[in-house]
């Protein structure tokens, strides 16, 4: 397949049902919300992306420390031991162009997402990926619980009698609906050498995204992909913009429904517009 000639456009439902889709560090870990309205980060949903890709095989740059599977523990020490980059790394002459194309070309996530190269050896490369995906957000207000927990062990030996148990406190969505828009840029793809397969890879990790996933905080199950909509353009610049896309994609509670425990509790709605369809990807 050859550099993508087509924009494309997409939406995805998630439900979150007693767990932790994404912690806030400044918030005591608790679940990320605005307003009562619950949100997960680019950020994390792009680490989950990556880590579906790796799962299929792929080659990532910027791997997580608990999935690193080249022995590198530093973007620098894996992009200073790779060949392609060594022949154009030269410090403050570095050529850039033909830099980033190496690192394109070498992996996905860098040629998706973009990365930026800026190490203590004076290399200072920035790649601009054509792949963007929003931060998800829920379609209603989320409930937030908080359960005491207890651990009644010794986390030291040594001790003549056991320690007294230690409390603390962990936090998860009753149930959420959000919304995740992304877009993937024919323009940059250009740029990077993003192909047509590798925007049916990202496709595939967005239908898998919770596999391998889960977590004390993400038990199996508790997060799940439902819907999957895929606009495939007819040009690179179609006349529809991606906001308007992702408009036509209308949620709202069913009449009588107060407090939702499940997507069935919801009419979701998609309005057509001209010359672009989606394919329509249902997992419920």
């Amino acid at each position: 397949m050859g550099i993508l000639q087509n924009k494309i456009d997409f939406s995805m439902i998630i439900t979150v049902k007693n767990a932790n889709p994404n912690g806030d560090p400044l918030n005591g870990n608790r679940p990320r919300e605005n307003y009562g309205y619950g949100e997960i980060s680019d950020v994390c949903l792009k680490r989950k992306i990556r880590n579906r890709l790796q799962d299929m095989g792929e080659k990532i740059f910027v791997q997580s420390d608990d999935r690193c599977d080249d022995g590198f523990d530093s973007l620098r020490e894996r992009a200073e031991n790779n060949e392609a980059l060594n022949k154009y790394a030269k410090g403050k002459n570095t050529d850039r162009d033909k830099y980033a194309k190496a690192a394109c070309e070498e992996w996905i996530d860098v040629r998706s997402f973009g990365q930026v190269f800026a190490f203590k050896s004076s290399i200072s490369v920035g790649v601009r990926g054509p792949v963007t995906i929003q931060q998800a957000v829920s379609v209603d207000p989320i409930d937030i619980i908080s359960m005491q927990i207890t651990k009644s062990v010794n986390g030291e030996s040594g001790s003549e009698s056991k320690s007294s148990d230690t409390m603390g406190s962990k936090h998860f969505v009753d149930f959420g609906l959000y919304v995740v828009n992304g877009s993937i840029n024919c323009q940059l793809a250009e740029k990077t050498g993003f192909t047509d397969e590798d925007s049916e890879k990202i496709k595939e990790a967005l239908m898998t995204l919770f596999e391998n996933d889960c977590s004390a905080a993400r038990p199996e199950g508790s997060m799940e992909v439902c819907k999957l909509y895929w606009w495939k353009h007819n040009c690179k610049t179609p006349a529809n913009s991606s906001a308007k896309i992702h408009r036509q994609l209308k949620i709202s509670l069913k009449d009588g429904i107060i407090r939702p425990k499940s997507i069935d509790d919801y009419d979701i709605m998609l309005d057509q517009l001209d010359n672009v369809t989606p394919e329509i990807y249902d997992f419920v």
